[in-house]
């Protein structure tokens, strides 16, 4: 009985080998595992990561708060590590052509003069008479005439000079695309009538006539407006015989552009 015991003991501490083999096989197992997944990470997050990281851990240092400098509270001076970014140098100035509304609008006030100049050639006379008179800019042309030039005393039926001036007036506008506003002026001197209740209505009917002419005349009227002042808008004092006469008056604004409603309205 002892020699089958001692032998089974013998056969027994042979096989013990085989644990530690088994716990060797298993740790290398794990370690292929792990060594799996760390080969296996997202190289797109990781490379995320790792930029933020080097951001955080590279980004200079700033100065929190500032230190004055000499007597001036409100200047300071910058902390010795802070960042100061270099100055904005101005664009350069374009060389370019100017744009192509720019070059349009000296175009047509260069135009306008050229209008303005006949006006005055064609009506020297009548300025010279004192009944019409012009001014110009580079965005207007103020043709103005005496209200005896076209219409009778409180009458907004043109008379029969008036349409020769018309005429002449039509033959310079009509090719032309340029918004043109008429306005009609009076005195102070009270009206009242069946057909003209006060100024204001004859005003803007001696307006309506001159813009019916000229559009009998081939101006096109899509181009026009007429306006009635009363006698609010006086160019003299209305106390002489003479002041009353300057501000019985039609007035002819030719604007620069083509847009009669923006003509009316920004005027």
């Amino acid at each position: 009985m002892r020699r089958r015991s001692r032998r089974a003991e013998i056969a027994q501490h042979r096989e013990r080998w085989l644990i530690s083999y088994a716990d060797f096989i298993t740790l290398l197992f794990g370690f292929f595992v792990v060594m799996y997944s760390v080969s296996s990470v997202n190289e797109g997050k990781y490379k995320v990561l790792s930029e933020t990281l080097t951001g955080v851990f590279n980004a200079p240092q700033r100065a929190i708060t500032p230190i004055p400098v000499g007597e001036h509270p409100g200047l300071v001076a910058p902390a010795r590590d802070q960042v100061i970014p270099p100055p904005v140098a101005p664009a350069p100035a374009s060389s370019s052509e100017p744009s192509t509304t720019v070059r349009e609008q000296a175009q047509r006030s260069e135009a306008l003069q050229s209008m303005a100049n006949q006006f005055a050639l064609e009506f020297d006379r009548l300025i010279g008479q004192g009944v019409v008179s012009l001014q110009s800019s580079d965005k207007w042309i103020e043709l103005s005439m005496r209200d005896s030039l076209l219409f009778g005393s409180g009458e907004a039926e043109p008379h029969y000079d008036a349409f020769p001036v018309m005429e002449r007036i039509a033959d310079i506008l009509r090719d032309k695309d340029n918004a043109v506003r008429v306005e009609g002026f009076t005195d102070d001197q009270p009206i009242r009538t069946s057909q003209y209740p006060s100024n204001w209505e004859l005003s803007s009917a001696r307006a309506a006539a001159v813009v019916r002419m000229l559009a009998g005349e081939g101006v096109d009227p899509s181009r026009m407006a007429a306006i009635g002042y009363g006698a609010w808008q006086p160019v003299a004092r209305n106390d002489t015989e003479e002041g009353r006469r300057r501000n019985r008056r039609v007035v002819l604004l030719i604007s620069r552009d083509a847009a009669i409603r923006g003509v009316v309205r920004s005027r």
